[in-house]
């Protein structure tokens, strides 16, 4: 079971206590496996991992849309396990947006109030009030047909924000855009989150997009969290070694290499950005380590290029380095050279 934070000076949001949920089946499906979790009051806290490992159905279990097997959940310090998902003072941004496409946006923003049964001039000025708070003044008239993409992610925010939850949970919420717009849209929603206050809980197996907007990141593996932390530390400090591979490229030197080369025992990872590839000829310094090695592959993404070396110590390592003065002609040209790799000793992690 997975140890949650604790935040003694800190108002939470959510906690969750030994949550658990099994589906039905021969055997029976364990999709969340005793997960612990507190999440403060305002702040951004991402569920990150890959399908199946449980955070869709553990964000499920947090609106009621889902029923523990097993737990408690506690809103606001209101344990609502078994309260239904309209008594939950919670609110939900779905990947499809989920609007009403014969209303104009103003009304769509305005449903879930009317529904509450406020008055038409107060839901108008609230309503009117959400759609500023996310830039789209002046597309109330519109309908949803008639936006992009983008407009109708932020719609589809307006109307989750117009109820006042306490906690806003959003499920994959920009899968569906292209890249460009998914990136634009990453900012504009954690801006949005600064200015309202609100606790936001957001799911996605992106890890740049969890590394993006996160003040926390929750990292899920087959039912349970691997690590909690902030963006910095679980890229920079990974606990496991799923957390290592998961959360960007990882590089792995395995007992032997790790003896060979680093002297020391168990499993060790060094960030592909923290190596340099250097001359033959050139050694290490005293807080540094190196390792011979020839360049298998060479992937030139613009920016900058990746290099897959193969150790003469048995294991592979991904270096990236940027394309400062380089092109993709003058790196294509290194693939099956020989290769020296040096990184400080301070960048070597240690895996549970």
């Amino acid at each position: 079971m997975s140890s949650p934070q604790q935040h003694p000076d800190a108002a939470l949001a959510v906690r969750l206590r030994g949550l658990r949920k099994e589906f039905p089946g021969r055997p029976a499906v364990v999709a969340v496996d005793g997960v612990d979790l507190d999440i403060v009051d305002g702040e951004f806290l991402t569920l990150l991992g890959p399908s199946g490992s449980g955070k869709t159905t553990v964000l499920r279990m947090i609106s009621g849309f889902e029923l523990p097997t097993e737990g408690s959940i506690e809103l606001a310090g209101r344990d609502v396990t078994r309260v239904p998902p309209f008594e939950r003072n919670v609110n939900t941004v779905f990947q499809d947006y989920a609007l009403f496409p014969h209303m104009n946006v103003l009304q769509n923003v305005e449903y879930g109030l009317r529904v509450k049964g406020v008055g038409k001039a107060e839901r108008r000025r609230r309503a009117g009030e959400a759609l500023d708070g996310v830039r789209l003044g002046q597309y109330g008239e519109r309908k949803p047909a008639q936006l992009s993409g983008g407009q109708r992610q932020r719609v589809a925010l307006a109307r989750a924000l117009v109820n006042r939850p306490k906690v806003l949970l959003l499920d994959e919420p920009l899968g569906a855009l292209d890249l460009k717009l998914r990136e634009e849209m990453q900012v504009e929603l954690k801006a949005i989150q600064r200015q309202v206050g609100l606790t936001f809980v957001f799911v996605t197996h992106d890890q740049e997009e969890a590394l993006t907007m996160s003040d926390r990141i929750a990292v899920f593996n087959a039912g349970r969290i691997e690590q909690v932390g902030s963006p910095a530390e679980i890229y920079e400090r990974p606990a496991t070694e799923f957390v290592a591979g998961f959360v960007g490229t990882s590089n792995l030197l395995g007992p032997v290499a790790a003896q060979s080369i680093l002297g020391k025992d168990g499993l060790w990872s060094v960030r592909p950005e923290k190596i340099r590839l250097a001359g033959a000829a050139e050694s290490a310094g005293p807080d540094e380590h190196s390792a011979d090695g020839t360049i298998a592959e060479v992937v030139y993404a613009g920016a900058a290029t990746r290099f897959l070396v193969d150790l003469d110590a048995g294991a592979r390592l991904t270096v990236t380095q940027q394309n400062l003065r380089t092109s993709s002609m003058d790196v294509d040209t290194l693939r099956g050279t020989r290769a020296r790799l040096v990184w400080r000793r301070e960048h070597e992690l240690r895996l549970d």
